[in-house]
């Protein structure tokens, strides 16, 4: 039996190239914003660690960061999505079967530099970009 014929909620996948900024947050968000709507992954297309500022900006947030790890898109590709949402530009052109796609280009925020306290500004408003789209994407669905 398939994910799609075992999984009642919509599934939903976000891509970027790494996996471990922008993905994240926009699978942690959504998991939070809408916990009961939707089965939520992050996936990306040469996946390496969380980054460390990633985790420091959700944890602020007060959002959960202990099921974070950086997975690769290429498992997935067989997979049904019902959302693919690619978040950054580079992700766009390698998406799994989907009923619905949306490319959401953000900023990468782990190409910030500066110091820690400035590397991590950013981390936060990428991360604050990301949620208000997401609800602004939610509403739109109701």
């Amino acid at each position: 039996m398939t994910q799609e014929t075992t999984s009642k909620k919509p599934r939903v996948l976000f891509i970027c190239t790494g996996n471990t900024a922008r993905s994240q947050m926009a699978q942690v968000l959504l998991e939070q914003r809408a916990p009961d709507r939707f089965e939520v992954v992050s996936a990306g297309l040469e996946p390496g660690e969380v980054n460390p500022l990633t985790v420091a900006a959700l944890q602020e947030a007060g959002l959960p960061v202990d099921h974070l790890h950086s997975k690769g898109v290429k498992p997935l590709i067989a997979e049904h999505f019902h959302y693919v949402v690619t978040v950054c530009d580079r992700a766009e052109a390698s998406c799994p079967n989907a009923r619905y796609r949306m490319a959401w280009p953000f900023e990468d925020p782990a190409a910030a530099t500066g110091t820690d306290g400035e590397r991590l500004s950013v981390f936060r408003r990428v991360c604050d970009e990301i949620d208000l789209k997401l609800q602004d994407w939610l509403r739109s669905l109701a």
